[in-house]
């Protein structure tokens, strides 16, 4: 994933709300969300190159998501992927703090990510770059590909329009993909310095990203509401565009 917003543990009805942007190579082979044949309790899109995911759900409620962290300066020779830390905690019936205490052991093989990892009862987030555990509290929070809540201009802008669709009572899918879906380029005097060139961090600093070679893949959302419904719902894009080339909806319960 690249771009994250959600409110937890804030709204009446859904105390999870959770829409993201995956931001990808376009060569880069992936399937959409679905219940996993060897895995029946996961749902989640995959990555075909590497095996893992950048986000997925469960049946008992458990649900992650990474970004990567950008740094060009980042170097690891044969790294892991990834997409496998999401997928190892979705398997397991491990507590996050369990799973985030044992993966802060062996964090710093992996390339720069930041991972979200938990449920309704508690959510956990862990960077490699900031190797520091931490629990959120009640809250509307972005992330992008630095840490929680810095404050880039696609993560204030994802977070004001999740803000003004809460107090609108406008929680639903498809106004949530319609805040995914903001192509606007964020201001030159705004733009981050990663260590990229600048017209590159122009291109890669909107919400939704079209640009040659890379771009968004697919949007998602989450809802879970307090009677432990789940919506999931995925839009996969043609690359380059906006254009929906697969929609797919599930709907269940949480299992006890």
């Amino acid at each position: 994933m690249c771009l994250i917003v959600f409110s937890y543990k804030q709204h009446a009805q859904y105390p999870l709300i959770f829409a993201a942007n995956r931001d990808e190579h376009y060569g880069r082979p992936s399937r959409s969300a679905r219940f996993w044949d060897d895995n029946p309790t996961i749902l989640a899109g995959k990555d075909l190159e590497a095996g893992g995911t950048w986000l997925g759900i469960n049946k008992y409620g458990d649900f992650s998501a990474i970004t990567n962290y950008r740094d060009p300066n980042i170097q690891k020779e044969h790294p892991p992927s990834r997409g496998q830390l999401v997928l190892d905690f979705l398997k397991n019936d491990s507590a996050p703090s369990t799973y985030l205490n044992e993966l802060q052991s062996r964090a710093d093989k992996f390339m720069g990510f930041n991972l979200l990892t938990g449920s309704l009862d508690e959510l956990g987030y862990y960077s490699n770059q900031q190797n520091k555990i931490l629990f959120l509290d009640k809250g509307l929070y972005g992330l992008s590909n630095h840490l929680l809540e810095t404050p880039w201009p696609k993560v204030r802008r994802a977070k004001d329009s999740m803000r003004a669709l809460i107090a609108d009572n406008k929680i639903a899918p498809k106004p949530l993909f319609d805040l995914l879906a903001d192509d606007r380029e964020a201001p030159e005097e705004e733009l981050p310095d990663t260590g990229i060139p600048k017209e590159i961090e122009k291109k890669v600093s909107p919400i939704f990203i079209k640009s040659d070679g890379y771009g968004t893949r697919c949007s998602t959302v989450i809802l879970i509401d307090h009677n432990g419904d789940v919506t999931f719902a995925e839009r996969r894009f043609k690359p380059g565009t906006m254009q929906v080339e697969e929609e797919n909806q599930y709907e269940f319960l949480i299992e006890k």
